[in-house]
């Protein structure tokens, strides 16, 4: 009798241990905080399980807050609230965030790591026309399901070609670049043909001869560190590799000058959060 008990009693507290890591692993997988109370809660459901199937298909995050108390601003309460939460996927916290601030009666999009990439100025605001053809009536259901149908629209079609992150306090301007499968073909093509003729040079200049110390101090200055070759690794057809290249602009002396010269077509204009966090992201008044 004894042993039975033993035995009931252990089943019991790994029952116990197994429902409190389930809980716990359903509040990390969370991603709808309605503490405005403007979802019932099959629609609470029916974001949840948009949002699942979209970070399943980007690898990125996406989270749908609501509150009716905020003393801070809509974009510090959506910055803060993302990294409070440990959202965001890899080592930039690649993700978006959709606020309905009821408090200031704001909504706000708040972007991180590639996501700010994807979802430019132009798009953001796009995004907000639409979820603002709900918003008037009160239909928040509808504004957070046009939120997500968007993002995925947004992600299908991928980064624009034109991208650039641009910080206004610091003038700093941040440009991606995609490399092809055809282009990476061209771009090794061209560097063995410069190797090549580079050999040729130092052959000629040493007569053939064999001098191991010469040939490599000739290297060493041949050889500098902004002309070095890394190639990344192939994905299918689409992209081989990815760089980022950046220039500090002058801030804008008057609204009619523009962004430094620079088109905002491809624009993301970014901020550094109270963390010193890079984030993307806008949004609007209701």
């Amino acid at each position: 009798m004894k042993n039975i008990r033993s035995f009931v009693f252990a089943w019991l507290t790994v029952a116990l241990l197994l429902l409190g890591m389930q809980t716990a692993f359903a509040s990390e997988g969370e991603r709808v905080f309605d503490g405005a109370g403007l979802f019932t809660a099959e629609e609470a459901s029916e974001l949840s399980a948009g949002i699942d199937a979209l970070r399943n298909k980007m690898d990125m995050d996406v989270a749908i807050v609501t509150t009716e108390e905020n003393s801070a601003t809509a974009e510090e309460y959506a910055d803060q609230f993302y990294e409070d939460n440990g959202f965001g996927t890899g080592s930039d916290h690649s993700g978006v965030l959709f606020l309905i601030d009821m408090d200031n009666r704001e909504v706000w999009i708040s972007t991180e790591g590639k996501m700010i990439r994807y979802l430019t100025d132009d798009r953001i605001e796009t995004i907000l026309d639409d979820a603002f053809e709900y918003l008037p009536d009160g239909d928040y259901y509808g504004a957070a399901a046009s939120f997500l149908n968007s993002v995925e629209v947004f992600y299908e079609q991928g980064i624009d070609t034109n991208q650039y992150n641009y910080d206004p306090v610091t003038g700093k301007i941040s440009r991606y670049h995609s490399i092809t499968f055809l282009e990476f073909l061209f771009a090794l093509a061209v560097a063995v043909i410069c190797g090549l003729v580079a050999v040729g040079r130092v052959k000629r200049e040493y007569g053939g001869k064999n001098d191991n110390s010469k040939l490599a101090a000739n290297f060493k200055l041949s050889y500098r560190k902004d002309s070095s070759y890394r190639a990344g690794s192939a994905i299918a057809d689409v992209l081989i590799n990815s760089y980022i290249t950046q220039q500090i602009i002058q801030k804008q002396q008057s609204s009619s000058s523009g962004s430094g010269g620079s088109s905002t077509a491809g624009r993301s204009t970014t901020h550094t959060s109270s963390s010193g966090r890079t984030h993307g992201g806008g949004g609007r008044k209701f």
